[in-house]
């Protein structure tokens, strides 16, 4: 896979006022920093690169809160994550992204550039995407009236859809035909190099991923999730993925790889992840494979016995009552200067595809057997999966465990390996929410039950949502408490 890699000064744009979320009068009196080019000074391809990279950004800190709910991770010393405001990414969105987009937008248009215009859609779907996923009902029809609208409702998740759906459609059209202006983003996109071809399979990629999510909603159809697939990422060198350097170090090891070695906070490797990936959940059966090749390449065996990760609220204890030992990679695929953050990928893709071939064959969640098309999809995205790893995974996926066969196949080998492939990225929580938390699907999930959690305010219960963050609380209250719900309390399309 072609790696773009990070080599930029982030852009400052004071395009905040013109988007702005929700403000008093007070929040426009500011000073315009002495660094701060206008927006007539800044070509598309200025703002772009800064927009790709807060995009990133942002579903990294989307992935700070919820990688704890999906036991992907705890904090030091144990414990899960209470409930949030993920404002990290609602600052990204609202004040970063959504703003040079909607600049960007205006100069594609003025310029007849139509595959920039079409990025620009795609990137923001994506990232109102992650706000509602996140947040439920956002601002966003009324968010960027400026000064002339200091307290924007919020639309309905419904309304969003409709609109990332919208986006995207129009994104493939304008991709599909020819641009015949002179405009290119070439190395300010950080994540394709210009490569338009690879954007048109992002969108279609992009597409049938929100599709899933309304599939047990029944807005969207299994089949119709199949025939967007089709057109989506052909290998790994299709992944929306976003590469650093030793000059732009990877997040995750300035985070965790960096404060562990200063002795401040830090996070250890969930037992949920390893169970899955050691044989406990799913026992390995030929007598060759003893753990998951990629288990490595994301967490450190600290005292070189047996992986044993993390139980939540646990102190550092594992699931057998012994001590944990399993801890972040030094070196990791995640965690080196280098690393990259991905969006979405080849595997992934191959996993939607599994899943909704399962689904359109009658499967449920306690089915067994299913099509041969959902069976060859799912193995597809294993071997994807080892490739964009690259791990020999041929044993592990010739053992029992993996290789059950079609007349086998249940939806937890699916998500239980697009669960493994997703390390880090936030989708995850999606997928726990549309299966209800479900032990079913995903193997050996528990909440920490009600007497463990009795000093939380929802114990014993999953959180399904953030809350909003007390700054937009402060700037548009009305709107904010309008719209606020538990963080237990389902999204639209959870319910």
């Amino acid at each position: 896979m072609k790696k773009i890699r990070i080599s930029i000064e982030k852009v400052f744009l004071l395009c905040s006022l013109m988007f702005v979320v929700g403000c008093s009068e007070d929040y426009f009196d500011v000073n315009t920093p002495s660094n701060t080019a206008t927006e007539e000074e800044l070509r598309m391809q200025d703002l772009m690169a800064p927009v790709m990279h807060s995009t990133m950004e942002g579903q990294r800190s989307a992935e700070l809160s919820f990688g704890n709910y999906v036991q992907y991770f705890v904090n030091t010393g144990g414990g899960a994550a209470g409930q949030t405001s993920a404002s990290g990414l609602w600052e990204q969105v609202y004040l970063y992204i959504l703003p040079n987009l909607q600049v960007i937008k205006a100069k594609a248009e003025e310029n007849g550039s139509t595959h920039i215009d079409a990025i620009a859609d795609i990137l923001t779907a994506i990232n109102i995407g992650i706000a509602t996923d996140t947040w439920d009902n956002i601002p966003y029809s009324e968010a960027g009236q400026g000064p002339e609208n200091n307290f924007p409702t919020f639309d309905t998740q419904e309304e969003i859809y409709t609109e990332i759906f919208a986006l995207l459609d129009a994104a493939i059209a304008k991709l599909e035909t020819t641009d015949n202006s002179v405009f290119s983003l070439g190395s300010s996109d950080l994540i394709y190099g210009g490569d338009t071809d690879k954007w048109l399979r992002a969108a279609y990629s992009l597409k049938a991923r929100y599709q899933l999510h309304l599939v047990n909603k029944g807005i969207v159809s299994a089949n119709d999730v199949l025939a967007t697939v089709e057109n989506g990422f052909t290998s790994n060198d299709d992944n929306f993925a976003m590469y650093y350097d030793d000059r732009n170090i990877n997040p995750w090891y300035s985070e965790e790889i960096l404060a562990r070695n200063t002795g401040n906070l830090s996070k250890d490797i969930a037992s949920q992840l390893v169970s899955s990936m050691n044989g406990e959940y799913f026992p390995f059966q030929g007598g060759i494979v003893e753990i998951d090749p990629r288990l490595p390449l994301f967490a450190e065996n600290n005292d070189e016995a047996e992986y044993k990760g993390y139980v939540s609220g646990g102190g550092g204890i594992a699931p057998d009552g012994t001590d944990a030992n399993t801890g972040f990679r030094t070196d990791g695929f995640y965690t080196s200067v280098d690393s990259p953050l991905i969006l979405i990928s080849y595997a992934e893709v191959l996993f939607i595809k599994a899943e909704a071939a399962f689904l359109a064959n009658g499967g449920n969640e306690t089915s067994v057997g299913s099509s041969a098309t959902a069976y060859t999809a799912y193995l597809d995205g294993i071997a994807a999966s080892m490739g964009m790893y690259d791990v020999d995974g041929t044993d592990y996926m010739a053992d029992g465990a993996i290789a059950v066969g079609e007349a086998g196949l249940m939806l937890n080998h699916i998500m239980k390996e697009k669960y493994i492939h997703n390390f880090l990225n936030p989708e995850t929580f999606v997928d726990y929410r549309r299966y209800d938390f479900s032990d079913d699907v995903f193997t050996g999930l528990q909440i920490r039950s009600e007497e463990e959690s009795a000093d939380t305010e929802f114990p014993g219960q999953w959180f399904r949502r953030a809350n909003y963050p007390a700054s937009e609380l402060t700037r548009n209250e009305a709107n904010v408490l309008a719209n606020q719900q538990d963080p237990v309390d389902p999204v639209w399309w959870d319910e």
